[in-house]
């Protein structure tokens, strides 16, 4: 796969990325063209389409590892706008798409869904640099089919072939296309960018009456809801001590008391649970008398199962894990073909702001910049209409603002 990517050039590539969404005509959004940044927060009051666009940003990523739009829409009708009129067969449907930038140039995928009567792929198109590189069109309602033309360059300018009408084009490409004569090349390229930048993304939902409790030791893969966190946690320690360190220090930024670490207690079950190191004055004297001048009496450390915190500390924890660690750490899909080098994670956070007060908010914003700006993470969220004022006013950090 890399070496279309990689164009045969020697130099270090850029890693794909999505930096438009386009959301033509999806759920309560019109004609609308978002583009995303290295920190991108969608803000605004309810009902103004934040969670929608997440929404067709997360089903554009299924599709791109290979899922079908069944599982990528599961409420394919509640994505199909409101006022939208059936055409004279009874069809509705809906159109997103997005841009993916990387070594190939500026990559636009869009897409044309019919939700009713069925669901299925009516139309795809490709294009790069001006040049179209696949289009699917549906020929025959009657077939679970769609018509693909690919470009070639070669002694037959286009390919054609059917393709499922539930699955995504560009994600069959690679294995459709010979990669022979310069066209062909043009097309893997392309489409090869568009996967990976899709397929590496994971969704962050903690949730914190989930974490609570203690959990079985395992493969420390945090997972969407973070309910593992104490497993993840129990990996970290010893696998990742420099980050593990790092997340102890954004812990004591974010939680209330002196933090001086996050640790993990192994039970006699089996089970592990995170725990938060405080210190903790002595009781008693609050100081010790030496000569003529008084100094605090030593702190004691005390442990608190994460447990005890509050939704908000619990769920600041988890999201600045996730931007501490890396695809290595989370559940989700790994690219092992693809270099770490080459791709740039993007973790899609709905309610980022969910619980949090605005010390907590600042901190986990600014953790993110600090971090994204690196180039191998982004972070794609949501936030209410107050943390977005506050958001504006941080370096680095785009905030799309969204109207109902």
């Amino acid at each position: 796969m890399m070496r279309q990517l990689i164009g045969g050039s020697t130099r270090r590539p850029a890693r794909p990325a999505l930096t438009e969404l386009r959301l033509s005509a999806f759920a309560s959004h019109r004609a609308a063209i978002h583009p995303l940044g290295p920190v991108t927060l969608f803000a605004g009051a309810s009902g103004s389409g934040k969670s929608s666009a997440l929404r067709a940003y997360e089903a554009l990523a299924r599709l791109g590892a290979g899922d079908d739009l069944a599982t990528a829409f599961p409420d394919a009708a509640d994505c199909v706008p409101e006022r939208a009129r059936p055409d004279a067969q009874g069809r509705r449907g809906f159109r997103i798409g997005c841009t993916v930038d990387g070594p190939a140039g500026p990559v636009h995928l869009d897409l044309a869904v019919q939700a009713e009567p069925r669901l299925r792929i009516v139309g795809e198109r490709l294009t790069c640099r001006g040049r179209t590189l696949l289009a699917t069109a549906l020929r025959d309602p009657g077939r679970d089919a769609v018509q693909a033309e690919w470009h070639t360059a070669g002694a037959t300018p286009v390919t054609r072939a059917p393709f499922p009408d539930d699955l995504l084009g560009t994600a069959l490409l690679p294995l459709r296309v010979a990669g022979k004569t310069k066209g062909q090349l043009e097309v893997l390229a392309a489409a090869e960018q568009v996967v990976v930048a899709l397929r590496s993304v994971f969704v962050c939902d903690p949730q914190p009456d989930l974490m609570r409790a203690p959990v079985p030791a395992g493969e420390g893969r945090l997972r969407r809801g973070c309910d593992n966190l104490a497993e993840v946690l129990h990996r970290t320690r010893t696998d990742c001590p420099r980050r593990h360190a790092r997340l102890a220090s954004v812990a004591g930024a974010g939680c209330a008391g002196t933090v001086t670490g996050v640790g993990v207690e192994e039970l006699a079950d089996g089970r592990v649970r995170a725990v938060l190191e405080r210190a903790v004055a002595q009781a008693g004297a609050a100081y010790v008398r030496a000569g003529a001048g008084a100094s605090p009496a030593m702190p004691r450390p005390t442990a608190t199962p994460l447990g005890r915190l509050g939704d908000g500390e619990l769920r600041y924890l988890a999201l600045a894990l996730v931007l501490l660690t890396g695809p290595g750490v989370l559940a989700m899909d790994q690219l092992a073909e693809v270099p770490d080098a080459m791709r740039t994670l993007t973790v899609l956070a709905d309610g980022c702001d969910r619980g949090l007060d605005r010390r907590q908010l600042t901190e986990l914003l600014g953790l993110a910049t600090t971090i994204c700006a690196g180039g191998h993470i982004r972070l794609v969220a949501t936030v209410g209409e107050s943390a977005a004022a506050s958001a504006r006013e941080m370096p680095g950090v785009s905030v799309v603002e969204l109207r109902p």
